[in-house]
C-alpha cells in the first residue's frame, strides 16, 4: 500500500456525492462570514471531512475559484485533528469585489481570515442533536393539586 504524503487531501477526507452534500445542506448554517457559509453535522468516522462549493456565480474566474478551494483545503488539514468526527461544508456566498480586492494577494488575505475563523467555529463542541419524540407518546400530564 503506498504512503500517503503529509500533504495530500485524499478522497477519505472529502466530501464527494450528492448525498453526502445534502445531508450537510439540510442543516441550519453553523456561521457565515463576509464571503462563505460554514455548515457542519457529526459524521460518526474518526476522520474530518471537508465539502466545498465555490460556484462561478460568486467567483466568476477559474482562478479566484481555484485559489478559495486551496486555502479552505490547506487550513482544513492543518486543522484535521480539531476537527476529527465531523462533515464541515464550506459554502462560497459573496463575490469577492474588484475594487476592494484588486489582487490575488488581498483575496487570499480574506480567505486566511475568514476561512480559518469559521474553522474555529467547526472545531467546538456541535450541540446535541435534537431526538423526535417517539410516535403515539403523550406529554407527562400535570400533577394534581389537592
Amino acid at each position: 500500500m503506498p504512503s500517503v504524503p503529509a500533504h495530500a487531501f485524499p478522497k477519505a477526507v472529502r466530501l464527494t456525492k450528492t448525498d453526502e452534500f445534502s445531508s450537510v445542506f439540510a442543516l441550519r448554517p453553523r456561521r457565515r462570514s463576509q464571503h462563505f457559509v460554514l455548515y457542519v453535522r457529526p459524521n460518526g468516522l474518526p476522520q474530518a471531512r471537508l465539502g466545498l462549493v465555490t460556484g462561478k456565480k460568486f467567483a466568476p474566474r477559474a482562478a479566484e475559484r481555484n485559489l478559495v478551494k486551496r486555502m479552505a483545503r490547506e487550513l482544513f488539514r492543518l486543522r484535521q485533528d480539531q476537527l476529527a468526527g465531523r462533515d464541515v461544508l464550506l459554502r462560497l456566498q459573496a463575490k469577492f469585489p474588484r475594487a476592494d480586492f484588486s489582487s490575488r494577494a488581498a483575496i487570499r488575505r480574506a480567505c486566511l481570515a475568514e476561512i480559518g475563523a469559521l474553522l474555529d467555529v467547526a472545531a467546538r463542541p456541535l450541540p446535541p442533536p435534537v431526538q423526535p419524540a417517539p410516535a403515539g407518546a403523550h406529554p407527562p400530564a400535570a400533577a394534581p393539586t389537592a
